[in-house]
């Protein structure tokens, strides 16, 4: 996935994020995939999970 095909993309920044922390963690919901972004780097590389690898993950996360 280019980069182009992502820019109309509603990306939603982690409630952890600050503007002053390195924690800047960014998802955004396509069809079947959550892409992960950082969000100090918005034309860079993302991440892009299934539906089911995204909700397994998310328990670990929330710790």
């Amino acid at each position: 996935m280019t980069p182009e095909n992502t820019l109309e993309l509603e990306w939603i920044k982690s409630s952890y994020s600050t503007d002053e922390g390195p924690d800047c963690v960014e998802v955004a919901a396509i069809s079947d995939h959550v892409l992960v972004r950082d969000s100090k780097n918005p034309t860079g590389p993302r991440l892009a999970l299934t539906s089911a690898t995204w909700s397994a993950f998310l328990p670990y996360a929330a710790r």
